[in-house]
């Protein structure tokens, strides 16, 4: 592959030019370069993680982004469990805000920027195995100042809920 995970990592975030002549987000150019590609969705995840540290050190696996639409893997791991023997209720949280900032990047003109502001999770149950993240959202139509409020779900392996986040993502012009 002629990217480096570096490139990749200090790509995500920027806009370009899309082939189309239009402008799509530059995490949503990526991950088209690189999804379909051998090993491109690992390393798209690890530019992701590489981007934002802190979400990085949950290790996210992004397996499927579209506008509106992001799904994200967490692999249970020792370093991610509280002593009840599950996932950290933090590492939970962590996973639902990078799946709503997917989703939400994924879909915003190249001239918009977003933050979150608020995030709120209620944990259904202990989760434990691997855990998958899913959001939905209408993409902004435009970069004008507006609020969004997003929802993540998080399934373990026998696809029952385990964690519900509600996200509030400030949209705004670059």
């Amino acid at each position: 592959m002629a990217q480096t995970v570096e490139q990749v990592a200090q790509a995500v975030g920027r806009e370009t030019a899309s082939p189309g002549g239009g402008r799509a987000h530059e995490v949503l150019r990526r991950w088209q370069k690189l999804s379909g590609k051998p090993f491109g969705k690992l390393l798209f995840s690890i530019g992701v993680g590489r981007m934002a540290r802190y979400t990085g050190s949950i290790r996210p696996r992004v397996h499927e982004l579209r506008p509106g639409y992001a799904r994200v893997r967490m692999h249970d791991r020792p370093a991610l469990r509280n002593h009840l023997q599950s996932v950290h209720a933090i590492a939970l949280m962590n996973l639902a805000e990078v799946t709503s900032g997917l989703a939400m990047l994924a879909g915003m003109p190249a001239d918009a920027r977003a933050i979150i502001t608020n995030l709120a999770i209620e944990f259904k149950k202990k989760a434990r195995g691997t855990l998958e993240a899913e959001c939905t959202t209408a993409p902004p139509q435009s970069n004008e100042k507006h609020e969004y409020l997003l929802e993540a779900i998080v399934r373990d392996t026998a696809g029952e809920e385990v964690a519900r986040a509600t996200a509030r993502w400030l949209v705004g012009p670059r």
